[in-house]
């Protein structure tokens, strides 16, 4: 007869640089571990935009003390993939991928954790899903047409085409500026009446003077009524107009996954804020916790990999505490300085 493997000290959900960051401190600390993740490894950097350049110089987002070397002064996405992976392998991280996490439920001082592959046992569990993999959808009739992306990765499929882009924030802005350089014939649809206060600094004159010279048509208050094969429905003030389009980039923000954190007992309050302590980044539920960006709700401009990335040395320390237990190891203290939009 199987003997019925031994609980976990930390099971943590989401393979991304915050999540790898807690299964790293928890095995310094000599706690068993695992990482389940839905996707691949880093599922959101590998899906970002394949030119993308970080905010932020190395050491804001260096995790467990490993030096992060970069060929400039701001890490490139390639780089970014190839420096997590490198502390996950050599820091020996026990990480599942391609393995959905279900639910989260507390039985006595455990946890049964249930997965797509089966159930696991866990004295504490981590949520540290992120929100890239859930887009804010349109809600409009053609939004499941093939032509239609809510993820922007690089230009040149779609040179001498007919592109819309929706969305007036950053991803919006970048990505209709790349696919403006690179052969495409441009038009956006901004649903506010000017691009969004967070554009980075370097974008917003250059967005803003290609509009104005008519390189890139910008339809400002106006939304996406439906999408057909060849062409695009907007509507303004009221009335609608069409315009001949072969691709639809809606990138309208992402969201948390408010389903999973509710399957996990985690309390999100009605204005999509998730209840947790800031100090030890314990929830609603004892034993549970979350970490980076999914922990500031639907303020997810709050929470980044600079700032989320400080949740581990937290959650651990408070995990320690409470067994009672001093740590066998000195807890990771990441090199710090002001984080500011634009670094």
């Amino acid at each position: 007869m199987e003997t019925a493997a031994a609980p976990l000290d930390l099971l943590v959900v989401g393979a991304g640089p915050v999540g790898l960051a807690c299964a790293l401190e928890a095995a310094r600390q000599g706690l068993s571990h695992v990482v389940i993740e839905k996707g691949a490894l880093l599922d959101t950097l590998v899906n970002w935009p394949t030119h993308t350049i970080f905010f932020s110089t190395p050491e804001l987002l260096e995790i467990g003390g490993h030096p992060f070397v970069t060929a400039s002064g701001k890490p490139t996405r390639r780089e970014g993939l190839v420096y997590y992976r490198k502390v996950a392998e050599r820091e020996g991280l026990a990480i599942r991928l391609h393995e959905r996490v279900l639910s989260a439920e507390r039985d006595g001082g455990l946890f049964r954790v249930s997965t797509t592959s089966g159930v696991e046992t866990a004295r504490a569990v981590v949520v540290a899903t992120g929100f890239y993999a859930n887009p804010n959808l349109l809600g409009v009739p053609g939004e499941n047409l093939p032509k239609v992306s809510h993820y922007y990765t690089e230009p040149f499929a779609h040179a001498l085409t007919e592109v819309l882009v929706v969305g007036g924030k950053n991803s919006a802005v970048e990505a209709a500026l790349d696919l403006h350089r690179n052969g495409v014939r441009v038009t956006m649809a901004v649903r506010k009446s000017a691009f969004g206060a967070s554009v980075k600094y370097w974008l917003r004159p250059d967005i803003e003077n290609r509009v104005k010279e008519g390189s890139i048509r910008a339809h400002f208050e106006t939304t996406v009524a439906w999408i057909e094969e060849r062409r695009v429905v907007l509507e303004k003030a009221g009335k609608t107009f069409g315009i001949p389009n072969d691709f639809v980039f809606a990138l309208t923000g992402y969201r948390p996954d408010f389903s999973l954190l509710d399957a996990c007992g985690i309390t999100v309050t009605h204005d999509l804020h998730v209840v947790h302590d800031p100090e030890t980044m314990e929830t609603n539920v004892r034993g549970l916790y979350v970490a980076g960006v999914v922990a500031a709700g639907k303020e997810i401009g709050k929470l980044f990999i600079e700032n989320g990335r400080l949740h581990a040395v937290a959650i651990v320390k408070h995990i320690l505490a409470r067994r009672g237990t001093a740590p066998a190891a000195p807890l990771t203290a990441p090199r710090i300085r002001r984080f500011q939009d634009g670094d």
